[in-house]
């Protein structure tokens, strides 16, 4: 299949999340084979937070798309009346969905970022494809800003201040890495405090670049040898440090 092909078919997001998606490497397995490479591919139980993040940037990039959402009004997933109405499916609580409404107009009335984000020449919700250690790697960016030269991802946290310690936490290192080589652009985070409401941008640092670099090579090599390596038997994998 064509290069050109493959992207068009990973726009869908059911290709990109599904097995057609799952032949190539991504940001997201870089936590799993950096921790417990037998785990890769397993699915995980779905989160609160991966559905409040996936309602904030719906809301920004896609709001024709927020009926997909089901929504119950209650104070928390436990009381009786969720678990009738969600039928054992994780749904956003009403408070949550006015919460991330009110964090994406803070966002879009800033008009720093609002210009990032609403730019003549944007587009948003990118898939590429590209290879990076000998293998295929895919992304999908929220926003490729073509006028400015930027991928710019959204985020939302709890702490806005400790954001840095954040991005290396959850490998927006190696994420700013593998979008640059994805995209040919610089990457940025527009960040929002879910708790003080304040707004952050950040840059990336070749420092940071070089870290999301080691990520990937470090993934690629517990990869090749957990599922690459003939006659490899997992059974037989320890790690072996001094302490």
């Amino acid at each position: 299949m064509k290069k050109e092909d493959v992207i068009e078919k990973l726009r869908d997001d059911e290709h990109y999340y599904g097995p057609f998606g799952k032949k190539y490497l991504s940001n997201s397995d870089i936590s799993t084979l950096l921790t417990n490479p037998l785990a890769l591919g397993k699915p995980s139980e779905p989160r609160p937070a991966f559905l409040v993040g996936g309602y904030f940037h719906t809301a920004i990039l896609e709001p024709d798309k927020l009926k997909k959402y089901r929504v119950i009004q209650s104070s928390t997933r436990n009381t009786k009346a969720y678990k009738e109405m969600s039928g054992g499916e994780l749904c956003l609580l009403q408070h949550e969905v006015d919460t991330i409404e009110n964090l994406s107009d803070i966002m879009l009335d800033n008009k720093v970022c609002k210009g990032l984000i609403r730019d003549s020449n944007t587009e948003y919700e990118v898939p590429a494809i590209t290879e990076l250690e000998g293998e295929m790697w895919k992304g999908k960016a929220d926003i490729v800003n073509h006028n400015e030269k930027l991928v710019i991802d959204l985020k939302t946290t709890a702490d806005i201040s400790r954001f840095k310690w954040s991005a290396s936490k959850y490998n927006y290192d190696s994420q700013a890495y593998i979008y640059s080589k994805l995209f040919g652009y610089e990457m940025i985070f527009i960040v929002i405090d879910k708790n003080t409401q304040q707004l952050g941008i950040f840059d990336c640092s070749p420092e940071f670049y070089a870290k999301g670099q080691d990520k990937v090579q470090r993934a690629v090599e517990a990869y090749k040898l957990f599922y690459k390596q003939k006659n490899f038997d997992p059974k037989q994998y320890f790690i072996n440090k001094t302490l």
